[in-house]
């Protein structure tokens, strides 16, 4: 399984894409292999350029991004909070392009927030951008940081993604009928 993921920014977009072997047949689980780093890096678009012409950059190198490394899923951070309003925006412009790509390209997608990802990497919803670097580096057996921290951002979340699979895997099975354990699961939607 590839999974690609990606630190959305019109000013610089982390990108880092994850091998995992992952068992044949229905369940999906996880083998034992370790993740691997494939790729990772920063698309940076020129800030003397307007906004369009940044988000047509950004558009042409991630499209070419996703051809080339063909992933199985996509995984995008999603803003969960932003002091500032024009970062944010810039975030969720950048966010949004990567996903509407992603969908054209026919990848499975998922998004997780910032604290997200550092809880399912470094165990601590509140780690430094330091600490999610080393164990981002410790996980994918890396002989170094990875850098600038966009790319530990991009691989942490395909991490976070593979982190969580089991129990989507479990969640998946459990709400098609197959219960935990033979217990069947009742899912309600509310408030």
């Amino acid at each position: 399984m590839f999974v690609l993921g990606i630190d959305p920014g019109l000013s610089r977009c982390g990108y880092g894409l994850v091998k995992k072997e992952v068992g044949s047949g229905s369940s999906g689980v996880l083998r034992g292999a370790p993740a691997v780093a494939v790729n990772g890096g920063v698309i940076v678009t020129e800030r003397n350029l307007d906004v369009p012409r940044r988000l047509s950059q950004l558009m042409r190198e991630l499209q070419a991004l996703i051809a080339e490394s063909r992933p199985d899923v996509v995984v995008v951070e999603r803003i969960f909070f932003q002091a500032n309003a024009k970062t944010a925006v810039s975030i969720g412009q950048a966010g949004g392009l990567a996903l509407a790509l992603a969908d054209a390209a026919g990848c499975r997608i998922a998004q997780y927030s910032a604290n997200e990802v550092k809880l399912a990497v470094t165990g601590y919803g509140g780690a430094t951008k330091l600490q999610v670097q080393r164990m981002v580096a410790s996980l994918l057996g890396l002989s170094g940081l990875p850098s600038p921290p966009d790319v530990a951002d991009a691989l942490g979340l395909a991490l976070c993604y593979l982190v969580n699979l089991p129990m989507q895997v479990a969640l998946s099975t459990a709400i098609r009928g197959g219960g935990f354990n033979g217990q069947a699961v009742t899912v309600e939607a509310g408030g």
